[in-house]
């Protein structure tokens, strides 16, 4: 694909597994976070940004436009931030800076990790963040935005204990889950995977309609459910 992708959210466990799926993609992968991610390539750069304050400006100054695809996995939980207003300006206003400065350089899609019942309008303050991150990165007209809601991750976590033990407790009734439950926890680098074959599916139609002379008819917004996410990569197991 000769195109670039642009991440955040590197260093976690989607975004970790994405880098691998983005290195064979892409020509060029820019990273961008606090401290290097693992298993870097030599296709991939890595630009160290300690302050997220000034994601807008940072990317701003990148050279990225229509040929760059930007991908977002960034994000925490309540506990870890240390606080509710700590959450929401690590999950909501860095990811609306980053994707507003990726929209003003002239970036055309944007893949955005979120969550199982994401909703504006949630009593639940987590589910409701993750909502309006997806209501306010919607309205800044992406020509194509997709959208990636998880159930619980599977995955190592390092200081996510809540989430250990979530993971231990599922391990135990996973037998008698069946595999094609929507709502099943799922593998982190099926997400990461998931990703990826939406973004690699849109090139390809994007390459084939323009050969063909024919009118793009690739969804605007597209949102992906855990349980496709699940469907569409069931050969990894």
């Amino acid at each position: 694909m000769q195109r670039t992708a642009l991440i955040i959210g590197a260093t976690g466990l989607v975004g970790n597994s994405l880098l691998t799926q983005l290195g064979s993609l892409y020509q060029k992968v820019i990273i961008i976070a606090r401290s290097q991610p693992k298993g870097l390539s030599d296709s991939m750069h890595f630009y160290q940004l300690k302050d997220f304050n000034q994601m807008h400006e940072f990317v701003s100054a990148l050279s990225i436009g229509r040929d760059t695809d930007a991908f977002s996995c960034l994000g925490t939980t309540i506990k870890e931030a240390g606080s509710e207003a700590a959450f929401r300006q690590i999950d909501f206003a860095f990811n609306v800076a980053f994707a507003k400065a990726c929209k003003q350089k002239g970036v055309e899609r944007f893949f955005l990790l979120s969550a199982m019942g994401a909703n504006a309008d949630s009593r639940f303050f987590y589910n409701r963040v993750k909502g309006e991150l997806e209501t306010a990165i919607g309205n800044l007209g992406f020509q194509e935005l997709a959208i990636f809601r998880p159930s619980l991750l599977l995955g190592k976590h390092d200081d996510r204990k809540l989430e250990t033990i979530a993971q231990t407790a599922y391990k135990l009734i996973k037998p008698i889950v069946p595999k094609k439950l929507p709502v099943r926890p799922i593998e982190a680098d099926r997400v990461a995977m998931a990703m990826a074959l939406v973004s690699n599916n849109w090139h390809i139609k994007h390459t084939y309609e323009k050969c063909a002379n024919r009118v793009d008819t690739v969804k605007k917004t597209q949102v992906i459910s855990n349980g496709e996410m699940l469907a569409m990569t069931r050969f990894r197991n």
